[in-house]
């Protein structure tokens, strides 16, 4: 192997060496405690420490670095403390997930580390969000995101590659080319001869490195970020190496052929770079013993500490609390000049007041800069704030999703809209994995707002016309708002931009231009969680939300014999159950309205709780009232009956009748 091309000053090598050192000889102890039934599963980097070594000690330590499950070297190169690592890997309080994650499914801000989750693209995203806070705030740093050869077949690196190259972000992509995604050689993974080959099609610099030679990673990296930080650019790197052992202990490495092996053993990034040491006198057989040896009592210490400490004691109120982010919610009074508007100008005023109150607010989606958005709800915003905080985004959902979470964790606010709720299929994993487990699993906010246009009743057909929110009502760690009328939409808003944890913020396409209402024209805020009584009455208690609410108020309009307590949710997730309890034991009556197709739907959850928490105050059978069970048809005719709103009066009637 070929070291003395690269210029490096002799305690730097020496610093690498022990570097490389410590995370080997921790393998190695875990592998002998995964045998013990010690530690539950171990994905070994054995033969890979060179690059995670390399490129974390040619980085700040300020610097974002997104690892994955074989870069023990980034965590020990930052010098986390080992006791809480080994807590980590057995599942222990002082674990940075405390027992609710495995292995290296954590962050920590402390050390500027962003761990992976196993769906493996969205880090790369979240990687571009963090760059873009850095490059927004002026700051001179550079994101480093691992990924392996397999990933890069995942539609997550395309989108964060092309987003990162559009904007200019400075990202480090590197890729382990380790042969093998689990057992699927490269060549069943992609076509062309490298992967660094991909950078070409992204009108980005790109390069191959030796993975095993930790000169040439410490050096060509070095020399990469240095220029990233003065000239910010996204960098791809392809990094050829070898996974010694299997892709976790457990699968083994029957699959591969034993003189690929026997040739990446002879490669050994640790073995041949201590001979080279050895063999320019730059370090001796006592100095290699002196370093294992303190590198074993540190291991012994702290893994004594590990094995010490209690196992965690199942707190069912703790993991309940600790799911979202404490938030604090201070309403805002407005003062009392008003203005009559619709609820699409009600949601863009309330974007405007929020873009002033926070200067790190940026908004992102598909056409909202000039244009101003499909629906024109952030026209002229850019003229007021700018392109770098109004940005267009390519057509690439889930990378925009993940960059919405990267900003938070650099310290900024998100609000991504997603031009239509139907398109959150595309980004639906970096939301149910990423935002909403975030705060529960490492204790990471996620300040991200998703704007979500939706609803039927406008002749889309069946792409642009779901109201999709019980995909998400059923995610723990996310919260759901759907207003139906302006002032409730501008002062819901508000507090889901105020507010530290992800919010799906659902807008009726069909109300925006035909709701008007009297609404403030200061910045004010609404609580989430607080149902709205819209009517008063004895005989049943109506529970809907979005434009259920207004095809209730019509029924209502025309039945002005019935005596109804009419709530509107507002907010799904959290559900204010108390008032409707309240409102149900009073009436003895409840009909729950859903635009959303029946089945599965929020109504069927409110219509249990109420079943097994209010039976006895019951006059009645719970009713839901929900749309057909299949897609959304285009036909006024056929959508007229599809919806909910046709066989409401009648279910109605027939409860109030029972």
């Amino acid at each position: 192997m070929n070291y003395t091309d690269f210029s490096v000053a002799e305690d730097v090598k020496l610093k690498l060496y022990k570097s490389m050192l410590k995370p080997r000889m921790i393998e190695e102890k875990m592998l002998i405690l995964l045998r013990q039934g010690k530690i539950s599963k171990w994905f070994s980097g054995i033969g890979q420490e060179a690059i995670s070594i390399g490129i974390t000690t040619a980085l700040d330590s300020d610097e974002y670095i997104l690892p994955m499950h074989r870069n023990l070297g980034v965590f020990t190169t930052r010098e986390i403390p080992l006791f809480r690592l080994f807590a980590q890997w057995q599942g222990k309080a002082s674990g940075f997930t405390q027992g609710r994650d495995r292995s290296f499914h954590f962050g920590t801000q402390d050390f500027k580390i962003v761990g992976m989750i196993s769906h493996l693209g969205p880090q790369l995203g979240v990687a571009d969000g963090i760059a873009l806070a850095h490059k927004l705030k002026k700051e001179n740093k550079v994101t480093a995101v691992f990924t392996g050869e397999g990933a890069t077949s995942e539609g997550d690196f395309h989108e964060a590659l092309n987003v990162a190259s559009v904007w200019d972000l400075p990202v480090l992509f590197c890729v382990e080319n380790n042969g093998y995604g689990l057992s699927t050689p490269t060549n069943e993974q992609f076509k062309c001869e490298h992967i660094a080959d991909k950078g070409v099609g992204y009108g980005m610099e790109s390069h191959i490195i030796d993975g095993n030679n930790i000169l040439e990673v410490y050096s060509k990296v070095s020399q990469l970020v240095r220029d990233m930080r003065i000239n910010p650019r996204p960098v791809l790197i392809e990094f050829k190496t070898f996974r010694m052992r299997g892709h976790e202990e457990a699968s083994g490495t029957k699959y591969v052929p034993q003189e690929l092996l026997d040739m990446w053993g002879e490669k050994d990034p640790l073995e041949n770079f201590t001979r080279y040491l050895l063999d320019e006198n730059l370090l001796s057989e006592e100095v290699i013993e002196n370093y294992k040896a303190e590198i074993q009592a540190e291991i012994d210490d702290n893994l004594k500490i590990a094995f010490n400490e209690d196992s965690i004691v199942p707190n069912e109120s703790k993991e309940l609390n600790e799911v979202y982010q404490n938030f604090e919610y201070k309403g805002i009074t407005p003062n009392k000049e008003t203005k009559s508007i619709r609820l699409i100008d009600a949601i863009s005023d309330g974007l405007r007041a929020s873009m002033k109150r926070f200067d790190n607010l940026v908004i992102m989606g598909q056409d909202v800069a000039e244009y101003g958005g499909v629906f024109k709800i952030t026209d002229g915003f850019v003229e007021d704030f700018g392109k770098d905080r109004v940005r267009n985004t390519p057509i690439c959902e889930s990378a925009i999703v993940s960059a919405a979470m990267g900003l938070s964790i650099n310290g900024m606010k998100a609000v991504m809209e997603m031009q239509f709720a139907d398109f959150a299929s595309s980004g639906f994993n970096p939301i149910v994995n990423y935002l909403a487990k975030s705060f529960y699993r490492w204790g990471e906010k996620a300040d991200v707002v998703i704007r979500m246009p939706c609803g039927g009743g406008v002749a889309a057909g069946p792409f642009h016309s779901q109201t999709n929110e019980a995909w998400f009502t059923k995610t723990p760690g996310l919260k759901v708002v759907y207003p139906a009328f302006p002032y409730d939409a501008k002062g819901l808003l508000a507090t889901a931009i105020e507010d530290p944890n992800p919010v799906m913020f659902f807008e009726h396409k069909g109300l925006y231009r035909s709701i008007y209402q009297e609404v403030p024209v200061d910045y004010y805020s609404l609580p989430l969680g607080k149902a709205s009584l819209l009517s008063q009455g004895d005989q049943i208690t109506i529970v809907t939300y979005g434009a259920g609410v207004h095809w209730a108020l019509e029924t209502l309009e025309k039945n002005k014999g019935i005596s109804a307590d009419l709530l509107d949710l507002r907010t799904l997730q959290p559900l204010d159950i108390t008032e409707i309890y309240y409102s149900v034991k009073k009436t003895g009556k409840l009909i729950i309205l859903q635009e959303d197709s029946l089945f599965g739907g929020i109504a069927s959850d409110i219509s249990a709780l109420v079943m097994e928490n209010c039976f006895e105050h019951l006059d009645g059978p719970v009713k839901r009232v929900g749309s057909l069970e299949t897609p959304i048809p285009f036909n006024a005719q056929l959508e007229q009956q599809y919806l909910a709103k046709s066989r409401f009066e009648s279910a109605l009637r027939e409860l109030i009748d029972y």
